[in-house]
C-alpha cells in the first residue's frame, strides 16, 4: 500500500498537473488577465445565472399535430390507391371531425382499398395499438381515425424534432452552451447565456420555416379568391406583403423537408437579398418534374402559410436548386436561410414566458459564491492544520489541487458552471476533507492499539479507503440520477458533484498516500503527531 515506484509517482503528478494546466485559462479570465493566444485555451462556460442572458419558454399547440397528420395522410391515401396494382377510384376525401373518410366508387373494391391503405398505419410506440384505426362504414365508406396512442406518439415525435430544430438554429447564431430541454409534453425551455437581446432569437424560434412550392390555379376567379371562396381542391393563401391572396392546388406540391442547404445571397441584377436553396436527389427530381410538366404556368413559393412570390415557370429547373426572393433585408434573409437549413419546425411554437438575466446579477452571484467557497476553504484549512499537523497540511494541499482539477476537467469538456455548480464546489471541498478525516482518524486508532508507524499508516489508508469508496459510490449514483432526471441548475450541480467526487478520491486517497509514503521512507519517524 505504501510502495510507490517512480512510474506511479510520475503518472499521478502528470494527471494532477495536466488538470491544473487546463484550469489556468479560466483562472486568467476571472482575474482579468490575457492568456497567451498561441496556447490552447479551454475555458469554463458560465451559465445563465452567472453570465446573464435570455430565458424563453416555448409552447406548442398539440391540436396542430392532428391537423398536420390529417393533411399528410390524405395525400398518402390518394397516392396509395392510385398506385395500387389496380388503381382504385374514390370520391372526395373529407377530413371533418378529426377523421378522414372517402367513398369507394365500386363497392367491390372496398376490401382492396382497405388492404392498400393498411400499410400506411404503424404501431404507436410500445402501446400495442396502431396509430390509425380503419373502419368500413355503410359498406362503401372508409373512415381513418387517429388513435389516442398514435396522437400521443405524434406529439412526442414532433416535440423531439422541434427541440433539435431549435438547437440547430441557436447553434447557427454562434452562441455557446445553450440549455434546451423539454418541459412536460408540449413545452421547450431555452436558456442562452450571454444573449442580452432576445428579439432576434424570438423571431428565429417563432418562425416555423415550413416551405412549400404549390401550383397556382390560374382558372380560379380573382373576385371569388379575394372573397375567400376557394375552388374544389384549392386553398387560398395570402401574400406575405398583404397585397391580396392566391388560390393554389392543395395537394401535389413540393415541401421544403428535402432541402440540403440554404444560404443568403444577392440578386446579381438588382442587388436585393435573397435565399438560394438546394434540394437532395429525391427533392431535385420532384422539383424538376413539377417545373417540366408546368412550363408557362405560375407556381407559388409559400413560407409559413404566406406567399413570398409566384413566378412563372419559364423553363424546366433541372439542377435541384432554386432562389427565393421577396422583400428581404440582409438580416431577414440570413434568418430565413438559418431556419431552412436547420429544418422546418413540425409544430408552431409561441413564447409564453420571457426572462432576461442581467450581467450585474450574474457578477453578484459569482462574487458571493466565490466568497462562500473562500470562507469555507479557509475554515477547513485552518481546522485541518490545527487538528492533524503534517497530515492536515497534506489534506489541505489535496483540497487545493482538487479544486484546480475540477476547474481543469470542466474546462476541457466545456462544461457550463451555474450557481448551483458553485454550491457543488463547496460540497466537494467538504467531501474531500471528510475522506482525509476518516483516514487520519483511522491512523490514530491504529496507533492507540499499539501498531507501529508504518503499520498504522498502511492499515489506516487501507481500511478507511473501503468506507470512502462505498460512500462515494452512493454519491455518484445520486449525482447520475440528478443529471439524468434533473434539468437546468440541477444538472449543473450534478456535473460538478460527479467530477468532484472522482477528483476528491484521487487527491484525498492516492495523492496524500503518495506524499505520506515518500515522507515515511525518507524521515523514518518513530512516532506520529496526528
Amino acid at each position: 500500500m505504501l510502495d510507490f515506484p517512480r512510474w506511479k509517482q510520475l503518472w499521478f503528478w502528470f494527471i494532477a498537473l495536466a488538470c491544473i494546466a487546463a484550469s489556468l485559462p479560466s483562472m486568467f479570465a476571472v482575474a482579468g488577465l490575457n492568456w497567451p493566444a498561441a496556447l490552447p485555451a479551454p475555458k469554463i462556460n458560465l451559465g445563465l445565472d452567472l453570465a446573464g442572458g435570455s430565458h424563453l419558454l416555448l409552447e406548442a399547440n398539440p391540436d396542430q399535430v392532428t391537423a398536420i397528420r390529417l393533411e399528410g395522410k390524405e395525400e398518402e391515401v390518394r397516392n396509395a390507391l392510385a398506385k395500387a396494382s389496380r388503381p382504385i377510384p374514390i370520391g372526395d376525401i373529407s377530413n371533418k371531425d378529426g377523421s378522414l373518410s372517402f367513398m369507394v366508387s365500386n363497392p367491390a373494391d372496398v376490401d382492396a382499398a382497405r388492404e392498400a391503405i393498411l400499410p400506411l398505419t404503424n404501431g404507436a410506440g410500445l402501446s400495442g395499438q396502431r396509430d390509425w384505426d380503419i373502419k368500413v362504414v355503410d359498406t362503401t365508406r372508409i373512415v381513418l381515425t387517429p388513435t389516442k396512442a398514435g396522437i400521443d406518439q405524434a406529439i412526442s415525435d414532433a416535440m423531439s424534432t422541434a427541440t433539435e430544430v431549435v438547437r440547430k438554429r441557436i447553434d447557427a447564431l454562434g452562441t455557446r452552451e445553450p440549455t434546451i430541454i423539454r418541459q412536460g409534453s408540449d413545452r421547450i425551455v431555452v436558456q442562452v447565456p450571454g444573449l442580452k437581446d432576445p428579439s432576434a432569437l424570438k423571431a428565429l424560434l417563432g418562425q416555423t420555416a415550413k416551405l412549400e412550392f404549390k401550383l397556382v390555379d390560374a382558372s380560379a376567379s380573382p373576385a371569388e379568391v379575394q372573397s375567400g371562396i376557394a375552388p374544389p381542391g384549392d386553398e387560398i393563401v395570402p401574400f406575405a406583403s398583404g397585397a391580396g391572396s392566391l388560390a393554389v392546388k392543395r395537394l401535389g406540391g413540393i415541401k421544403g423537408d428535402q432541402l440540403t442547404s440554404a444560404h443568403q445571397t444577392f440578386d446579381q441584377q438588382t442587388g436585393e437579398p435573397q435565399v438560394a436553396i438546394n434540394f437532395n436527389q429525391a427533392g431535385g427530381e420532384k422539383f424538376a418534374k413539377l417545373t417540366t410538366e408546368n412550363v408557362g404556368h405560375p407556381f407559388a413559393i409559400i413560407l409559413d402559410g404566406k406567399v413570398l412570390s409566384a413566378p412563372n415557370i419559364n423553363t424546366a429547373i433541372l439542377g435541384g436548386s432554386a432562389v427565393i426572393s421577396g422583400s428581404f433585408t440582409v438580416q431577414s434573409a440570413s434568418q430565413l436561410a438559418i431556419a431552412l437549413s436547420s429544418g422546418a419546425l413540425p409544430i408552431d411554437l409561441k413564447v409564453v414566458e420571457e426572462r432576461t438575466v442581467g450581467p450585474d446579477l450574474g457578477a453578484d452571484s459569482i462574487h458571493k459564491g466565490v466568497i462562500a467557497m473562500a470562507v469555507g476553504t479557509i475554515a477547513v484549512v485552518v481546522f485541518m492544520g490545527i487538528t492533524y499537523g503534517r497530515f492536515g497540511l497534506y489534506a489541505n494541499a489535496a483540497v487545493i489541487i482538487n479544486v484546480l482539477m475540477i476547474l481543469g476537467i470542466m474546462a476541457v469538456f466545456s462544461t457550463t458552471l451555474t450557481l448551483p455548480g458553485i454550491a457543488g464546489f463547496v460540497l466537494t471541498i467538504g467531501a474531500a476533507v471528510d475522506a482525509n478525516v476518516l483516514i487520519n482518524e483511522r491512523i490514530r486508532e491504529e496507533r492507540h492499539r499499539g501498531r507501529k508507524v508504518f503499520q498504522a499508516v498502511e492499515l489506516g489508508y487501507k481500511e478507511a479507503s473501503r468506507t470512502i469508496f462505498d460512500a462515494n459510490i452512493t454519491h455518484i449514483i445520486s449525482a447520475v440520477l440528478m443529471f439524468v432526471f434533473g434539468s437546468g441548475p440541477i444538472k449543473g450541480f450534478a456535473v460538478v458533484l460527479m467530477i468532484g467526487i472522482v477528483t476528491s478520491v484521487f487527491t484525498a486517497v492516492f495523492l496524500t498516500r503518495m506524499w505520506v509514503a515518500l515522507w515515511l521512507r525518507k524521515a523514518r519517524p518513530n512516532d506520529l503527531t496526528i
